[in-house]
């Protein structure tokens, strides 16, 4: 079943200058990459730092995105905050800009019910001028988005799907399994090393931070998922796992994301400038990240 939302999206890193302005150039030289590929941008999600950019560089972020985008192309783009009406301001701002969907994390400070939950996700769809997606992700807001408050909001009209980044995998399988016949909910697998394992149980899309450096082999993964080819998918895995582990293992969420930006610095692609209160890492640990890299290119050929 082809869905509104599907495939995979890749959560961005945002680019910066030094000055901690969003690269433009850059943006537009990540969507070429991407759309070489049959990859969507999600701007603004958790590896593009979005709690730490300001209003005006999100703009400019996503309006960035939505020019460089090719046909095809969907623009997901993130929120994140805890202020509801400037939440609600933000999602119709990258409506009007051209994004095609909205992703919304739950306000973090608070813990909240799942009735507040419930009511959260409500006030923004009924809000915002466009698609919404719930976007789950344990880790930076300390909360789960319950199955039971996932069924209730995806019979919202304006709510399209969901985000899944909780490591899971009985959950994973519940919500496949669920929502895999329904047309107007889309279930995407945020959890990087179960994208062949997600994409085999019938999940619409992948979301791989990996992706930033290694576009190339996601495009590979998924047309062999849509063309039933298992073992040439499990194989695209196993290498961007490889790959994941030269940036993630051992090392903070933050840090990671420093790492992935080394490596796109190394690249050519753009600046490994991090928006504080992220900080780049030592020369010493770069250097590295880049020679693991560089002697694990030959597998990935």
């Amino acid at each position: 079943m082809q869905k509104r939302f599907s495939g995979v999206v890749v959560p961005m890193i945002t680019p910066l200058k030094k000055d901690f302005t969003v690269d433009v150039e850059a943006v537009a030289v990540i969507m070429k990459r991407f759309a070489q590929y049959g990859i969507h941008p999600l701007v603004l999600g958790t590896t593009g730092e979005s709690s730490s950019v300001d209003e005006k560089e999100s703009l400019r972020f996503v309006e960035a995105a939505v020019k460089a985008k090719s046909p095809g192309q969907c623009v997901y783009a993130g929120l994140v905050g805890n202020q509801v009406a400037e939440l609600i301001k933000r999602g119709n701002q990258f409506i009007e800009l051209g994004a095609d969907v909205v992703v919304a994390t739950l306000p973090s400070y608070y813990i909240l019910t799942p009735d507040q939950m419930v009511t959260f996700y409500t006030q923004l769809a009924d809000n915002v001028k466009g698609p919404v997606m719930m976007y789950n992700i344990k880790a930076t807001t300390q909360m789960s988005i319950s199955l039971d408050v996932v069924s209730k909001l995806s019979n919202h009209p304006n709510i399209w799907g969901l985000k899944d980044s909780e490591r899971d995998a009985d959950r994973m399988k519940e919500c496949i399994v669920t929502y895999k016949d329904r047309a107007d909910f889309a279930y995407f697998c945020g959890w990087g090393a179960q994208s062949f394992g997600s994409l085999q149980l019938g999940a619409d899309g992948v979301v791989p931070s990996t992706g930033n450096i290694v576009p190339e082999l996601y495009g590979k993964l998924m047309e062999a998922a849509k063309a039933g080819d298992w073992k040439t998918t499990q194989h695209y895995q196993e290498l961007t796992d490889k790959v994941g582990t030269v940036y993630q293992k051992d090392r903070t969420l933050g840090e990671s994301l420093a790492s992935l930006k080394v490596l796109m610095s190394h690249e050519g692609i753009c600046g490994a400038t991090m928006m504080p209160p992220l900080t780049e890492l030592s020369a010493e640990r770069n250097q590295q990240i880049i020679d693991s890299f560089e002697a694990l290119k030959k597998e990935l050929k």
